[in-house]
């Protein structure tokens, strides 16, 4: 009976994955703030395979569920208009929602083929393959979600571990790619292949690298991109990205046990939370000393036996795992219970800590290619600099206010879940050096304005200065040094255009001498100074070097 119970432990009545891929969109138009790059995405081409989902918070009563309501309803106010957008007003339309969301439909399921002989390949349904963009910020998200049913344990704790590759970290010395699934393959809804990754062949790879100083991104993970390309490559295109976290994809997890999930060994729960590969039971993939109490939610989870087991929640920050018996139906009805809880409401408090961290990675990375740009000595570059720090500031106070939240929900349960995930990823600490990078660029820029100001009042100072003896002298002779009565118009003007010349020119002159003027002004009302000193400091004025 043991055994029974260990074996139905070991196999899952559904299993459903989801991967975020947070990606950098370079700028579209050089010096612009905001960038609509959805609007590309909104014409259909024949090499375009998004289409705009429609919002499903409509007036269409037939169109909104209870679930949406559910999922509204755990938000907090200010996170709603974030999500949904503004409410309709008296005599108004809704508001528009700062998040664009764009699916293609022509993938149907995904061919995993597991490294070894274990495992055989398996296939997953896929339910959507989304890309989200943000209103004001230069980042998309790549969402996939896949499920599947009856599969074993080291099945979805395999795919959990190796599908969610941007490009491998090594290979082994058969040549398969280190860490990654043997073959990936896109699949449509008659079984044709779109695409087959490319993950084996080391050395474009390496190439790709050793060329462009950045990863190359495996060919099935390009093709759904597409037509989205790589800013690192050759190729051309208007919507261009980068990447802005390391390969591994976040990932979220469902898992319904067929059995009771309390006969799982404390080493698939590690390797459930952890991500990691799978492996026998009583092995412990890594040592956690206390996994319980830094990565596990267990308000809803009954250790004992005996009654339901409830259901376990774990998260590393990378991850969001949600693990209970598939024989409960509250935990696992198709089209009901939690499992629509997790694909609506976990999944937007997963989304928006990685949105947070992936959008301040943008702006810091903006920062540093402002810096690279910058060349002191050539003042085009400088004003460009100035330009674009003014920008991200803007950019930053608009993000502030629009998208930074501490807190999502006064239900404990999403309040809880999110701030774990946030503190996992560390986006406090990430804001705080951002806005601390954007503040130093924004002082140096308001002190280099007061110096080059304080530089010219100076300087104009010391023209005044010296003016005002040639003013007094004129002025004492009441400025008719000559007697030009007598003379014709012709010769009135070339007399006007001579001192004119005379008077532009020395006073450009002085501007040039103005630092050594200053200096000699400083000398000469020091009455601490000597009087060779001062003189030594008038014949300074031309004995320093130009520039």
């Amino acid at each position: 009976m043991e055994d029974t119970q260990a074996s139905d432990a070991r196999r899952l009545g559904h299993f459903r994955q989801i991967l975020l891929w947070p990606l950098q969109l370079m700028p579209l138009r050089e010096g612009s703030q905001i960038h609509r790059h959805w609007a590309w995405l909104e014409e259909a081409r024949p090499d375009n395979p998004w289409r705009e989902v429609d919002d499903e918070f409509t007036d269409d009563p037939a169109g909104f569920q209870q679930r949406h309501y559910s999922e509204f309803v755990t938000f907090l106010p200010h996170v709603q208009r974030f999500l949904y957008g503004e409410g309709r007003t008296r005599g108004g339309a809704p508001g528009e929602s700062p998040i664009r969301v764009f699916r293609r439909r022509d993938v149907a399921r995904v061919r995993c083929t597991y490294p070894g002989d274990a495992l055989a390949p398996a296939e997953f349904d896929i339910a959507h393959i989304d890309l989200y963009f943000f209103f004001d910020l230069d980042i998309a998200v790549l969402n996939v979600e896949l499920h599947g049913d009856d599969i074993s344990l080291d099945c979805a704790q395999e795919t959990l571990f190796r599908l969610g590759r941007a490009y491998p970290t090594y290979w082994e010395s058969n040549g398969d790619p280190g860490h990654c699934l043997k073959r990936t393959e896109w699949l449509d809804a008659d079984g044709r292949v779109l695409a087959t990754s490319d993950d084996e062949q080391r050395h474009a790879f390496l190439q790709h690298v050793s060329r462009y100083r950045a990863p190359r991104v495996a060919a099935h993970w390009d093709f759904l991109l597409q037509p989205l390309v790589p800013h690192h490559s050759d190729r051309s295109g208007p919507l261009r990205y980068r990447q802005l976290e390391y390969h591994r994809m976040p990932v979220m997890a469902y898992a319904a046990v067929d059995g009771d999930p309390r006969d799982l060994d404390a080493s698939d729960f590690v390797r459930l939370g952890l991500i990691t590969a799978s492996g026998p039971p009583g092995r412990m993939p890594v040592r956690v000393p206390d996994f319980e109490q830094r990565f596990c939610y267990d308000r809803f989870w009954v250790p004992q036996a005996g009654g339901t087991p409830g259901s376990r929640y774990m998260g590393c920050g990378e991850s969001f795992v949600l693990v209970g018996s598939a024989r409960v139906p509250y935990f696992y009805t198709p089209g009901g219970s939690l499992l629509e809880e997790f694909r609506h409401q976990y999944f937007l408090l997963f989304l928006i800590p990685h949105m947070h961290k992936a959008a301040l990675l943008m702006m810091s990375d903006r920062l540093v290619y402002a810096l690279k740009r910058l060349d002191i000595q050539d003042p085009e570059t400088i004003k460009r600099f100035k330009r674009e720090i003014r920008q991200l500031r803007e950019i930053f106070l608009r993000f502030t206010h629009r998208y930074w939240f501490h807190r999502v929900s006064d239900q404990i349960q999403a309040r809880d879940l999110y701030r774990k995930t946030a503190e996992f990823l560390a986006t406090e600490e990430l804001y705080e050096e951002v806005r601390q990078r954007v503040q130093d660029m924004a002082e140096y820029l308001e002190e280099d304005t007061g110096r080059r100001q304080a530089n010219t009042v100076l300087r104009l100072t010391v023209v005044t200065a010296f003016g005002l003896i040639g003013t007094t002298v004129t002025g004492y002779f009441g400025m008719n040094i000559l007697e030009l009565d007598g003379l014709s118009p012709v010769a009135r003007t070339l007399y006007f255009l001579v001192i004119f010349a005379g008077m532009t020119w020395l006073t450009f002159y002085t501007v040039m001498k103005s630092k050594g003027l200053s200096d000699f002004l400083d000398a000469l009302s020091d009455e601490r100074v000597s009087i060779g000193r001062k003189l030594g400091a008038l014949l300074g004025v031309w004995r320093r070097p130009r520039g």
